[in-house]
């Protein structure tokens, strides 16, 4: 249950607002590990509101480098948009007030319905595994119950958080498995098999907009995932000795 992409022109002002617009930060985001501020972005009657990730703010992990969360957020929204799931609302790299950050569309939602109530109405439910699928694909180390929104016009879904996304080794967790084993329709693993093609082309935009985020080598595994994943049939089921579930779940 979602509604069709933006128009073009739509997302290409969005992008050009949250890549130019002046940021005026309006507070910090509770409950977040790492600093997430609340932005306004452009003038007041043009602008929007945003979510800003410095990487200044990012705690260190020990298994992602230092500083490279807020191009993880980047390059999800970047390959989201190459498979024209749109699923990620649009997010920017840019200086901001407190250096260098993700800067991401703020998408209004009542943050009541997160996965754990809309996965009990089935009409989310093929946009939920195509969230799951993009999990698989993103290697996403922590798809909580609240990254998943519901507009407010309750007509589309958003994932959002992907800061720890794209490792080279499998680290999925993420709480959206009760549709394990749900078929894969045959136009996503057609989109997830263009990708492949794409990512293996160093001369290809793509690629090197990747680059630009990413290591070279987690480009070339997120290729092998996609390939791998257009010949899939349906969505895995749990693997309880993986721990595959993030915590907390919410």
């Amino acid at each position: 249950m979602t509604g069709p992409s933006q128009p073009m022109a739509i997302l290409d002002r969005t992008l050009q607002i949250l890549t130019e617009g002046e940021l005026r930060l309006r507070g910090f985001l509770a409950n977040a590990s790492n600093h997430t501020l609340l932005c306004q972005v452009g003038p007041a009657e043009d602008g929007m509101h945003a979510v800003y990730k410095p990487s200044s703010g990012e705690q260190p992990l020990w298994d992602f480098p230092t500083g490279t969360l807020c191009r993880r957020e980047v390059a999800a929204y970047v390959v989201s948009r190459a498979l024209g799931w749109d699923l990620v609302p649009a997010t920017v790299l840019r200086d901001g007030p407190l250096g260098p950050g993700s800067v991401q569309l703020f998408i209004a939602h009542d943050p009541r319905l997160h996965y754990f109530v809309l996965v009990q109405d089935e009409r989310f439910h093929p946009e939920l595994a195509r969230m799951a699928l993009f999990d698989l694909l993103t290697n996403n180390t922590d798809r909580k119950g609240s990254h998943v929104l519901l507009d407010q016009d309750a007509d589309r879904l958003y994932g959002i958080d992907h800061g720890v996304t794209f490792h080279p080794q499998p680290k999925l967790r993420t709480v959206i498995w009760e549709l394990g084993g749900t078929p894969l329709q045959g136009e996503w693993r057609r989109d997830l098999k263009r990708l492949a093609e794409q990512l293996v082309r160093e001369e290809d935009p793509l690629v090197q907009e990747l680059c630009s985020l990413l290591s070279p080598r987690e480009v070339a595994v997120t290729a092998t995932r996609a390939r791998a994943l257009s010949r899939t049939r349906a969505l895995p089921d749990v693997e309880e000795e993986q721990r595959p579930y993030p915590w907390p779940p919410l």
